[in-house]
């Protein structure tokens, strides 16, 4: 039997593939397939050992929901938070109790005074899509916004693409 190579990419600012993450969202926003469904399968993708945080669900696609980070204690090293400002008021609390050291703020989902409660409370902080890591499909990469936001970043490749 072949023993297949795990490799671990560098995702951004000191964040790697063999990280865990949670991805923390309602669960509107990952049965609609918005936002944090594209998240939680690109970290899929990537091979990373992805978390799904959503209140009110307890199962999506197969995989384990957990009600609130909390229930992660000791298991996660970054949250993403896929929801408004004003709906993540005890986020850096939240992540800091369960052990997160990283918390990946999306686009428009953070504010200064999270950033500064991070810094508080020990939270490294990185700001920026993760979406933008990903590697698109020629020629249907043009039509994706993602694509062009993320032309500078460092890409990650699919779990099972050839290097």
């Amino acid at each position: 039997m072949k023993r297949q190579n795990k490799y671990v990419y560098d995702i951004t600012n000191g964040i790697k593939t063999n990280m865990t993450f949670a991805v923390y969202a309602s669960s509107e926003r990952f049965i609609k397939h918005k936002h944090a469904w594209k998240v939680w399968r690109t970290l899929q993708e990537f091979g990373c050992k992805v978390y799904i945080v959503a209140e009110n669900l307890s199962i999506f696609e197969g995989h384990k929901v957990y009600p609130d980070l909390k229930s992660l204690e000791g298991k996660i090293d970054v949250v993403i938070p896929c929801l408004r400002t004003e709906y993540l008021q005890n986020i850096v609390k939240d992540s800091a109790e369960a052990g997160a050291k990283y918390i990946w703020f999306q686009e428009d989902n953070w504010d200064p005074g999270l950033v500064r409660e991070c810094e508080e409370l020990g939270v490294n902080v990185n700001r920026g899509c993760v979406l933008k890591h990903k590697l698109y499909k020629k020629p249907f990469a043009f039509l994706n916004p993602c694509y062009w936001h993320g032309l500078k970043e460092k890409k990650v490749p699919a779990k099972y693409q050839r290097i």
